[in-house]
């Protein structure tokens, strides 16, 4: 069945946004390339893309419903139901899943009373798993509003929840000190951080990723062992100045364009 236009927000609230849109769009030479950071910005006002954000959001970029529409589902980091104040993503990627976030992922569902997707009773967590965090080296991963909870157990993710539903402080192994969903839908739109310190905490990269680069370069230790060419042997990789490094990711390689024994196309005629 059709549905009703999508009630307006209260006055005092779309003046708000409305300043605040205007800020956002101001930022960009084409005024449609700000939906994104308007979404986020809607977001933080509901704690999800309602149909009353997206009616916004395409009223204040000259854009029908459809197109906002079509981002909004598009991009996973956009809830389109409302959820909990702290998001809580389990990398169930391939190497997370092998070194334990299937494992998590099971006993959180199993501990909280929810599936993917799914918000707890109290409206505190919301529960999903997510393909990639992009911190393998930190396996496995779990993300509470876009930050770093590294290297976690099952029995670690179930203390992690508690203390969030309980309203006890929780800190990430990594970057800013936690916000509710909502804050953290506002700083995504682009606005500043104003929490003390929270910008300064968000640090770099952590000693795990620097120390895999430096083997990659072959910084590392005097007998480290730095990965050789396919088809070669590792060798010790000697922290000399100038000196050539090779990894499985530089070491030259025969492609189909330089070996002509391995020419391009295929081997055999289509369908044999």
């Amino acid at each position: 069945m059709p549905q009703l236009p999508a009630p307006a927000y209260p006055a005092d609230v779309l003046a708000r946004l409305e300043a605040d849109a205007r800020e956002v769009i101001a930022r960009y030479p084409g005024s449609r390339s700000a939906l994104l950071p308007l979404l986020h910005l809607v977001q933080s006002e509901e704690g999800f893309v309602s149909r009353t954000g997206m009616a916004f959001c395409a009223d204040q970029l000259g854009l029908t419903t459809a197109e906002v529409t079509a981002v909004a589902t598009f991009y996973t980091m956009y809830r389109r139901r409302p959820s909990g104040d702290y998001q809580v993503g389990v990398c169930t990627n391939t190497l997370c899943a092998v070194m334990g976030g299937d494992a998590i992922f099971d006993r959180l569902k199993e501990h909280l009373g929810v599936g993917n997707d799914e918000t707890t009773d109290d409206g505190k967590v919301t529960l999903e798993h997510i393909e990639c965090n992009a911190a393998c080296d930190f396996a496995p991963v779990v993300m509470v509003n876009w930050e770093f909870f590294d290297n976690q157990t099952p029995e670690s993710a179930t203390r992690l929840v508690d203390d969030l539903i309980a309203g006890r402080t929780v800190e990430p192994t990594r970057g800013a000190p936690l916000c509710t969903y909502k804050d953290t839908a506002r700083i995504l739109a682009g606005f500043p951080d104003a929490r003390p310190g929270a910008v300064e905490a968000s640090g770099g990269a952590g000693a795990a990723s620097l120390v895999g680069l430096k083997l990659a370069k072959g910084e590392a230790a005097p007998h480290a062992r730095v990965v050789g060419p396919r088809g070669g042997t590792p060798r010790d990789a000697q922290p000399q100045k100038g000196a050539e490094h090779l990894s499985s990711h530089d070491a030259p390689q025969q492609t189909s364009a330089s070996d002509p024994e391995y020419p391009a196309g295929p081997a055999a005629e289509e369908g044999e």
